[in-house]
């Protein structure tokens, strides 16, 4: 896809780093393992919220308490914005002004819709979980239909969505490129410590090879 899908999703400031190549936009939100989704309340006030997210085909799905009174407003059909940004690096440059930082992030724009569809619903709570952790599915307990009711879980279509891209080094002008101070990129990463037992673990239980070798590469 060369061209945004829709204005609100085209790239104004810096519109050279846009990207609307689906299969681009897709690889950035199912390697993030945050998102930000935003709206606008009855009383014309903006929220916004830190949430997981995953994705199943052409699907967003979010998920929170039943008792989140974000989702008790959008879950009817409200229009939302979805943030998902993946900080790569921060981007030294001889000036203060040409700082900056490498980065994915993609925006969605839509209309959220509960999910209460067991089967859809089933789906989603497995496709969560393997979002923050591949393979943990098929061990973890399934949710009870108890938990299930305790869980709202809605879904945004990424037919409005798009992705903008900065990388590489700093662009300076010539006499800033002369000033004697170091420039460049340090690199950044989401990298696992060493896994904590639960204190209450049975000792005949290995830690699995998804804890032990965590990385986000593991992604779909």
């Amino acid at each position: 896809m060369s061209d945004a899908p829709t204005p609100r999703t085209r790239v104004r400031r810096l519109p050279e780093l846009g990207v609307y190549d689906r299969a681009q936009v897709e690889a950035i939100v199912d390697e993030a393992l945050y998102c930000h989704l935003a709206w606008v309340a009855d009383d014309g006030d903006p929220r916004v919220i830190p949430t997981i997210h995953a994705r199943v085909g052409d699907t967003l799905y979010v998920h929170g308490s039943s008792a989140s009174s974000t989702l008790l407003a959008i879950k009817a059909g409200l229009p939302v914005a979805v943030a998902i940004t993946i900080v790569d690096g921060i981007r030294f440059a001889r000036s203060m002004f040409e700082h900056s930082m490498n980065y994915r992030t993609v925006v969605v724009f839509g209309i959220a819709q509960e999910v209460t569809d067991p089967d859809e619903l089933s789906r989603v709570f497995t496709a969560i979980t393997e979002q923050v952790a591949p393979g943990r599915s098929a061990d973890a307990r399934p949710p009870t239909p108890d938990e299930i009711r305790q869980t709202t879980i809605v879904k945004i279509p990424l037919d409005e969505c798009s992705a903008k891209v900065s990388e590489g080094f700093p662009e300076e002008s010539d006499e800033d490129l002369a000033l004697d101070v170091w420039a460049g990129i340090l690199p950044l990463r989401i990298a696992p410590g060493e896994p904590l037992d639960d204190p209450l673990l049975r000792p005949d239980i290995p830690r699995p090879a998804y804890v032990t070798a965590w990385h986000r590469d593991d992604v779909r």
